[in-house]
């Protein structure tokens, strides 16, 4: 009985940190408001600079317990925005993201890992018009703090950049990029502030 006793105790006492070690992430809102998804192209000598507007996703990371945290990202195609209109449509046809029948480009997390301080690696598979392959992204971790703006709030924030080939995606013919007028090369970089309550 007294072995029986000593080992409730002990339960009961470990209890508290068992829970706190196996808890799982919280879940963060991107602040669409400070958070955006750019993409840089070359055309000819010029680098064209554009960005989707309307993006979502689920973002659970925690850094002490890397293991439980995951995102996704969905990605409106329609939304492309290069501030020229003609240009814009042009992206949105058939010939290149042929938004009509693949409205949405997409990113699901497989692993994230710490490389080094706060700088971790997101490997995951990307998915543009009907065409997925896996990637690995870099990212960089600010930090987390307390919202200056909403005190009840916390704030973190997230930088990623990487490069992928617009043509292993079937997003435009090759021929553009074989006369020298648009890259096939696009460096995107994905900046998120994220919210929850505390």
């Amino acid at each position: 009985m007294r072995t029986l006793f000593f080992i409730t105790v002990a339960i009961i006492l470990l209890f508290p940190y068992l829970d706190s070690v196996h808890a799982a992430p919280s879940e963060w809102e991107i602040d669409r408001a400070h958070s955006a998804v750019y993409f840089d192209i070359r055309h000819t000598y010029a680098t064209v600079r554009g960005q989707f507007d309307d993006f979502s996703g689920k973002f659970i990371f925690d850094p002490e317990n890397i293991g439980a945290s995951e995102c996704s990202v969905e990605v409106k195609v329609k939304s492309i925005n290069t501030n020229i209109r003609k240009r814009d449509d042009h992206l949105r046809s058939d010939e290149f993201f042929a938004v009509k029948e693949y409205p949405a480009m997409t990113f699901q997390t497989e692993k994230i890992r710490q490389v080094d301080g706060n700088r971790f690696e997101v490997e995951g598979k990307l998915t543009v018009k009907d065409i997925t392959k896996k990637i690995v992204v870099p990212f960089t971790y600010f930090g987390m703090k307390e919202n200056p703006l909403k005190p009840k709030q916390l704030v973190a924030g997230f930088e990623a950049k990487f490069t992928i080939d617009r043509l292993q995606y079937d997003v435009g013919p090759g021929k553009y990029y074989e006369m020298g007028v648009i890259g096939k090369d696009v460096d995107v970089t994905i900046t998120l502030e994220v919210l929850r309550d505390k």
